[in-house]
């Protein structure tokens, strides 16, 4: 595979977003060349590689493209599967056609002063001569190498990269929230849904081009209305201002047969009176397509309610827990009896 990124960001294969996020700024701020005035050479090759592993990783086709082919299908001829030649891809990435008819794919890593600089507000954090972009001042005050402030909650002392792109004058721009309709078959099981966006992407001159791109959303078994799934800074690039995070919002399409409520699941049964007086068996589908046989001999009085254990749906926190299923009955009463049926019910019942 040639370059292991997940091996420089000391991360695993199933990294999440925050995980990266966590291991760039700890590793870029530990091996930012001013940090390192002695051992100034390595550190900037490593700081380097630091910046080009997240570039990758971060980014949903690039990580995609890197896992499959290695760094060589990054950077040598291997088209990336579902790619659109002619098309441009955020972070300096472009397909086109060459001559004998294959499709090239080339990654040209961003400088990794403007990846620390996009991440943290600032481009040099420890005093010395860069200071902070659009200012000869450190964000620590002073020319000084600021070593005191250096440590591993150096982020609460200045806030996060928000608070300092406001002070250099540019802005983030606000969500953008999308509904993302599930049934409630795909949060019982859980799924994969693919999204295609358009959105308008800067080039090195500050040219925009339209571009699509396919966003995969890996839903969790359990998961509820309201759960929100973050792509961050997937909305258009614009000058001076941060793209806004794309926000997908979960919600739960009506079900033929179930009902959520929390964890549980509830179906409303509806029988004859006579079923309710004389015992009744519940069938039902899951929601995974199983069958249930629940035998009920209990007599079945309108807010009578039968509850299976571990029939509903997976606990988010730990999907191989689950809630209950939850059965209740609507009874039919008949409209009028006849003088004997009347009479036949007082006598059974001893009445």
């Amino acid at each position: 595979m040639g370059v292991d990124y997940y091996k420089i960001l000391q991360v695993d294969k199933n990294a999440t977003d925050d995980d990266l996020k966590k291991a760039y700024r700890k590793l870029a701020m530990k091996w930012h060349p001013d940090k390192n005035p002695n051992n100034k050479k390595d550190a900037e090759a490593k700081f380097k590689q630091i910046s080009e592993a997240y570039e990758v990783l971060s980014d949903p086709q690039k990580r995609a493209i890197y896992d499959q082919y290695g760094e060589e299908g990054l950077k040598g001829q291997v088209p990336p599967p579902g790619a659109a030649a002619g098309g441009g891809v955020p972070g300096g990435a472009t397909f086109f056609h060459t001559g004998d008819g294959t499709t090239t794919f080339r990654f040209n890593p961003r400088n990794a002063d403007d990846i620390f600089a996009e991440f943290f507000g600032f481009s040099n954090p420890f005093g010395g001569g860069g200071g902070m972009r659009g200012s000869s001042r450190s964000p620590f005050g002073g020319g000084g190498g600021g070593g005191s402030l250096f440590g591993d909650d150096i982020f609460s002392s200045f806030g996060d990269a928000r608070a300092m792109n406001q002070q250099q004058g540019t802005r983030k721009a606000p969500p953008i929230e999308r509904t993302l309709p599930c049934s409630l078959e795909e949060l019982y099981k859980g799924g994969t849904k693919k999204m295609k966006i358009s959105r308008e992407i800067a080039d090195a001159s500050g040219k925009t081009l339209p571009v699509e791109e396919i966003l995969t959303i890996d839903i969790k078994p359990g998961w509820k209305k309201g759960t929100k799934i973050t792509f961050p800074e997937k909305g258009n690039e614009q000058p001076n201002v941060i793209p806004s995070d794309l926000v997908f919002i979960v919600d739960e399409k009506p079900h033929s047969t179930f009902t959520r409520e929390g964890n549980d699941l509830v179906v409303t049964m509806k029988i004859p009176l006579a079923d309710a007086l004389t015992g009744y068996t519940v069938h039902l589908t899951t929601l995974d397509g199983r069958s249930l046989t629940i035998p009920i001999n209990n007599v079945i009085n309108p807010s009578y309610e039968e509850v299976v254990p571990r029939e509903g749906m997976p606990i988010p926190k730990d999907p191989s827990k689950r809630g209950n299923l939850r059965i209740k009955f609507n009874i039919k009463f008949p409209t009028r009896l006849t003088a004997e049926q009347k009479s036949g019910i007082k006598k059974l019942l001893g009445s």
